[in-house]
């Protein structure tokens, strides 16, 4: 048994994750952790990925900024046409404003789209993403790792992980400097490795307390995973 992670795969086709996996000989002794973002930007939006999700018995979804702005919008499904739009409230406009600024229009044109033909995967969807956990504590290879989205924002290395805010655990960006835990490794997406120096572009990047996964997919480079047995890097390129 192995566990991987990977990140931020951001409407990335599921053909393309279905490679990544092969490349692993990913089967059903493994175990995948995907840590946000699956979804908005490019293609479908990650509806596709989405579905596939409801029915693996081995792949994780931690909750990403994106799955949690797309469920602040959970408003549209009870009824999305052009007309409960317009009936919005102020505070659902700015919702849906600030959602669709960062890339969900694809997504909730598919899951229209989806909604026509089977609303009830629509509503399996959303209860799905309702249940995704913020963060997971996993051991492999005689490490401790700390999965999550973004990183720790007001990190305390005695303060409880159950403590944090939900937007503590979303939307944090650590600096190279930024220390975490000691006796476990953090290991994150949200920030694109770029973001740290174009040296880092479209690779994994490691420090001594954490691991940055999302390697900028919308941005053209290529689909990551991490196996955190033996923390050997598999790229799509």
């Amino acid at each position: 048994m192995a566990i991987y992670v990977t990140s931020d795969l951001h409407g990335m086709p599921l053909s393309k994750l279905r490679q990544l996996l092969k490349k692993v000989h990913f089967c059903g002794g493994d175990w995948l952790y995907i840590l946000g973002d699956v979804i908005d930007r490019e293609n479908d939006g990650g509806v596709e990925i989405l579905q596939w999700l409801l029915v693996q018995p081995n792949v994780q979804l931690l909750l990403g900024n994106h799955e949690a702005m797309l469920l602040s919008c959970d408003f549209l499904f009870k009824t999305i046409t052009e007309e409960s739009i317009a009936q919005l409230s102020r505070e659902q406009m700015d919702l849906l404003m600030t959602y669709t600024q960062n890339g969900g229009d694809v997504t909730l044109t598919a899951l229209r789209e989806l909604a026509k033909e089977s609303p009830e995967t629509v509503e399996d969807i959303l209860d799905y993403l309702r249940e995704a956990p913020l963060y997971d504590i996993v051991e492999a290879g005689g490490r401790e790792f700390l999965l999550v989205h973004a990183g720790l924002e007001n990190f305390a290395p005695d303060r409880k992980l159950s403590s944090y805010e939900p937007d503590e655990l979303l939307w944090t960006r650590p600096t190279l400097d930024t220390q975490y835990f000691k006796n476990a490794v953090t290991v994150f997406g949200h920030t694109p490795t770029a973001y740290y120096g174009s040296a880092y572009k479209g690779r994994i990047l490691r420090t001594e307390t954490w691991i940055d996964i999302d390697t900028g997919i919308p941005s053209g480079n290529p689909p990551a995973l991490l196996r955190l047995d033996d923390l050997k890097e598999f790229y799509l390129e």
